[in-house]
């Protein structure tokens, strides 16, 4: 078994393996790698529970760990997916929000499990840094609007 050096740790109070399971169908380059039970009881669970579970998300290596209840996850973390288009930015967002998720304020959304996601197009990126900081601010300013960030309106901001 190969134990990568820097990993993501997520605590969940018990689905770490149905998350695991979400986050490889939704996302390329994700995959549920290994689930490993626990060899005896602890505060959270029995013996041969599912204690921790090894996933990739888009190419990030993670392990679920089932802790049990008390821990909340908060914005101070979130995955970060840019976005090519229009499409692929409905896809992501609408995988979370319509698995029990919810939506938030520009771009953020959050999963059934609490985890935070940033879907953001590329276009916005784009925009915001712009060496033109006229229209980066238009494009800022538009997307202090939106739940899901609409590309074309952003691109819209750009132009004026």
């Amino acid at each position: 078994m190969k134990i990568a050096k820097n990993t993501v740790c997520l605590w969940y109070e018990r689905d770490a393996e149905e998350a695991a399971r979400f986050y490889a169908r939704t996302f390329p380059d994700s995959s549920l790698d290994a689930v490993h039970r626990a060899p005896a009881d602890y505060p959270a669970g029995k013996e041969g529970d599912v204690l921790t579970v090894e996933f990739t998300v888009m190419g990030i290596p993670c392990l679920g760990l089932n802790g049990g209840p008390g821990i909340r996850h908060s914005e101070a973390f979130s995955f970060q997916v840019a976005t090519a288009d229009q499409a692929e930015t409905d896809r992501y967002w609408n995988a979370i929000v319509s698995h029990g998720g919810q939506e938030s304020e520009c771009g953020w959304c959050k999963d059934r499990w609490g985890i935070s996601w940033q879907i953001t197009p590329v276009a916005l990126t784009r925009a915001y840094t712009s060496s033109d900081r006229a229209a980066a601010r238009r494009a800022f300013d538009a997307m202090m609007r939106m739940k899901k960030i609409d590309v074309a309106a952003i691109e819209a901001a750009v132009r004026g």
